[in-house]
């Protein structure tokens, strides 16, 4: 007897005629469809945005400062007797001033900006891992449907056959009436399944395409890929590890606090003097021409930027903590996402190596036996409902442990279980 897989494989042609038209496509895998959401999905293009944005005002964190030109006239006389000297006395007078930024004000402005530049991309590389989930998700959803639509082919096909022999037991009076009729109208049920099994099925392509941004009809969309599992899993210890090194919501907590140190420097600095030298030039009767120098010394006497000094000081210890409960909160997923992949592989186990076999041999023996006269109608019923029901619980199985694996991988940050 072949394996539920085995079966699976068989029937796919079948699946395919009864659920996509001959013009469809070529079924996506899983990198083409990653593929294709990176570069259509409107929320990670946002995300990109956002970056660019920060690099931006990376450019304004780093200007200096603009100087002031100030132009005046003075005693200028309108009411002079004289019409053609009311500038005879005027006293022409330019400024220029600038702003010297000390204590590397500048410099810390800017490395401030680029580590906001470092915490939004990690951010966005955090949207990206969350959606990305959410796309896996539904990619499995639909590999299960898949799955079940082809059982529900097969059990149907299958059924069908035991019919046929079954009527011809009939003609030849070795069933009465009442047997066939309670036979052929257990055949409904796998009708249903068939039918629930397709919705479904175009169900989870209609929420695939609405993840890709794609208008293309359901019936010329499919995809391809593995419908199993694997008993191997790295150790736990080295899953950890790896979410530690990797997961970026972790990084961007952490490139916080560096950015917040930067800030609390930031702040220090601005609480130090900065000197405004000015030029200025101009004429005063006798004198033709001069030119003068200042410097003006702001006295810091009331405001030292102490409230930013204390604000951004409390900021490290804040987004210090932050950092602390969001290590906490990684290695909590991690290890959730792993015990349930554990416990899934262990309930996998028994279902492949002797529940699957054993179905199909009870199905099989009980059918041979009803058709000989050797098993009773009921028992026969029985072993098929038992026959579809652990078929059905061995897919949810696969699929729950495809979905744990997925789990595991966001709780990562990146693919540990392929």
């Amino acid at each position: 007897m072949k394996t539920l897989l085995k079966r699976i494989a068989a029937v796919v042609s079948l699946a395919s005629a009864l659920n996509a038209p001959c013009f469809s496509q070529t079924a996506l895998t899983w990198q083409q469809v990653r593929d294709r959401f990176e570069a259509s999905n409107p929320t990670l293009r946002a995300a990109q945005v956002a970056i660019d944005e920060s690099h931006a005002q990376e450019i304004t964190a780093f200007l200096r400062p603009n100087p002031n030109l100030s132009v005046s006239l003075d005693q200028v006389n309108p009411f002079t007797t004289d019409p053609l000297r009311p500038l005879t006395f005027a006293l022409p007078l330019g400024i220029v001033t600038y702003l010297h930024e000390r204590d590397h004000k500048r410099e810390l402005r800017l490395e401030s900006a680029k580590e906001g530049t470092e915490v939004t991309r990690s951010q966005s590389t955090d949207t990206a891992r969350i959606l990305i989930f959410n796309l896996r998700t539904a990619f499995i959803q639909m590999l299960q449907q898949k799955a079940v639509f082809a059982l529900a082919a097969e059990n149907l096909t299958y059924y069908d056959h035991l019919l046929d022999i079954n009527r011809e037991r009939y003609n030849a009076g070795a069933i009465a009436q009442v047997d066939l009729d309670r036979l052929e109208l257990q055949r409904v049920t796998y009708e249903s399944d068939l039918q629930t099994a397709d919705v479904n099925l175009r169900t989870a392509k209609i929420q695939l395409l609405a993840l890709l941004n794609d208008r293309t009809p359901v019936d010329q969309f499919d995809v391809t890929g593995s419908f199993d599992f694997s008993t191997q899993l790295p150790a736990p210890d080295e899953v950890r590890n790896a979410a530690i090194d990797t997961r970026p919501d972790l990084r961007a907590a952490l490139q916080s606090v560096d950015k917040a140190k930067t800030d609390h420097r930031l702040a220090i600095a601005n609480g130090s003097t900065d000197p405004t030298f000015s030029v200025d030039f101009g004429r005063n009767p006798p004198i033709p021409v001069y030119f003068g120098v200042g410097v003006s010394i702001p006295l810091r006497i009331f405001d030292k930027n102490q409230g930013e000094k204390l604000r951004t000081q409390l900021d490290i210890n804040r987004s210090a903590r932050l950092a602390d409960a969001t290590r906490a909160q990684v290695l909590n997923d991690v290890d959730s996402a792993y015990a349930v992949l554990k416990s899934t592989i262990i309930l996998l186990k028994p279902y492949k190596e002797r529940y699957l076999p054993q179905a199909s041999r009870v199905r099989e023996t009980i059918s041979f036996s009803y058709q000989h006269g050797a098993a009773s109608l009921l028992d026969f019923l029985n072993a098929q409902a038992e026959y579809r029901s652990v078929q059905l619980n061995y897919l949810d199985l696969i699929g729950s442990y495809m979905q744990a694996a997925s789990q595991l991988n966001m709780a990562v940050g990146r693919e540990v279980i392929p």
